[in-house]
């Protein structure tokens, strides 16, 4: 096929594979056989972004951009809208949200882009359908990423606390409801508090400018460094994890601190 780095190329493709005669697996797909796979290459588009592989994240988008071309054809099959009618919608809603580089607004500062996005936003909401202040939160977004939404939404309109300080008491409030919780061991209470804690967390990210997915990603980074340390320092001793004890994981934790913060990485002699 002529062309192949075209998007048009990768269009025709998808219509052959949807075709009568074409592939057997893409004709029998839906929207909800292709959530999962929209989902997945998201998130491994993400992995390579945080890598910084250039070739992987190329590969990936690719993969992801397969997933919008083969949603748009299952559209365009019902009659709903086509790959062009995407391109031409997020094309005028690009141009229509920045107003100062298309038309003749102003805005000399990121903070002022997204306040003024902020604000066509919302107008568009309300010329399009009478939104609540939160509904146009995505509900299929992770729990965490919903919840600084949501947090940032309410903040618009003065719905916050009024500084960290606020939310660290909130936080020993939480905490306090969560002990008596799992005092009283009932599951859906426990998991109540639990995710109100979780949220207060969320919210002191936010009051710090922390986005509380990053600091999370990190320390889950440090968490598998610092366990494969312990891992390698119990070959030396010839000792398997699963009979290491309490104990000595404890000890070696320590350690694996120490060495890894140190920036050395060497392990002791056992």
């Amino acid at each position: 096929m002529e062309q192949l780095g075209k998007l048009e190329a990768l269009v025709a493709i998808m219509d052959r594979l949807r075709d009568p005669e074409g592939c057997p697996w893409d004709r029998e797909q839906s929207y909800g056989s292709l959530r999962r796979y929209l989902l997945e290459e998201c998130y491994e588009a993400v992995e390579a972004l945080d890598r910084g592989d250039a070739a992987a994240l190329r590969e990936e988008l690719g993969d992801l951009l397969f997933q919008i071309v083969f949603l748009s054809r299952m559209a365009q099959e019902e009659g709903k809208f086509t790959i062009d009618d995407v391109i031409r919608g997020i094309a005028e809603k690009m141009i229509r949200r920045h107003p100062h580089v298309f038309g003749n607004a102003t805005a000399e500062t990121a903070e002022q882009v997204v306040d003024a996005w902020e604000e066509i936003k919302r107008s568009e909401k309300q010329t399009s359908r009478p939104d609540g202040w939160l509904d146009g939160v995505c509900a299929a977004l992770p729990a965490m990423l919903k919840a600084r939404k949501l947090g940032d939404r309410a903040a618009q309109v003065g719905f916050d606390w009024d500084g960290p300080p606020a939310v660290l008491d909130k936080l020993t409030e939480e905490l306090s409801e969560l002990r008596s919780a799992i005092g009283d061991a009932e599951r859906d209470a426990v998991q109540g508090e639990l995710g109100d804690l979780l949220f207060a967390v969320v919210m002191l990210a936010r009051q710090l400018r922390i986005d509380p997915e990053a600091a999370l990603e990190q320390t889950n980074v440090k968490f598998r460094r610092r366990f494969a340390w312990m891992e390698q320092a119990l070959r030396k001793r010839n000792t398997e994890l699963e009979v290491a004890g309490p104990e000595l994981l404890e000890q070696l934790w320590g350690e694996a601190k120490v060495a890894l913060e140190s920036g050395s990485g060497r392990l002791k002699r056992p």
